[in-house]
């Protein structure tokens, strides 16, 4: 356990039994932008939890055992959600894990030694407004210092104001935003801007 809250607490990863409700956590958060590509829905639930990295994330518990937040991040050793063509491939097949493979690549940035890239923060409907984003942007931070890095980094999508004014609450600067072009009309958002919290 990394921190103790009113109602939950903050873990080094989650349980082998909990995987299944990450990778819906994770869907939930992000099906808008990765619905057209890693549909249908079973297959993407499918593919989540097959790559998944517990020890490249945080969890939120709520005192009853139930994962209510997860927020993933990635290093030059791993990440959250990592996995390659083979496993789209031993999901979808040859060829639609082929073109999956090469449009989500679209979606990758570059790591860098001495940086903690963000790969999401996900938390519940029923947990929301009850500080658990907050927390786990915390523990992100901290997993940073522990890891030796100098700062975190995440791209946060034009579609999605809420989540960059919670950003910039807890230190989380604007760097830019870069554009993906005519991908907008399939990922559903026209830019991402990057923000950096030095830690």
């Amino acid at each position: 356990m990394l921190s103790e809250y009113s109602g939950f607490r903050v873990t080094e990863g989650f349980s082998p039994d909990q995987r299944s409700i990450a990778a819906q956590l994770f869907w939930r958060a992000f099906h808008e932008k990765l619905l057209p590509v890693m549909k249908p829905e079973a297959q993407a639930l499918d593919f989540i939890e097959r790559v998944m990295q517990p020890s490249h994330a945080v969890g939120a518990v709520a005192s009853d055992g139930t994962l209510i937040g997860v927020a993933g991040f990635k290093t030059k050793h791993g990440a959250f959600i990592g996995g390659g063509l083979e496993d789209l491939q031993s999901v979808y097949g040859w060829f639609g894990g082929a073109w999956r493979g090469l449009l989500l690549s679209v979606l990758e940035r570059p790591l860098q030694d001495d940086t903690l890239t963000m790969d999401g923060v996900m938390v519940s409907a029923e947990a929301r407004g009850r500080g658990v984003g907050t927390a786990l942007l915390l523990a992100i931070k901290n997993k940073a210092r522990d890891l030796g890095c100098a700062q975190v980094r995440l791209d946060v999508v034009d579609t999605n104001p809420r989540a960059k004014a919670l950003y910039e609450r807890q230190g989380f600067a604007c760097q830019g935003a870069s554009s993906i072009g005519p991908l907008r009309h399939l990922f559903g958002f026209r830019s991402a801007t990057m923000m950096i919290c030095n830690v």
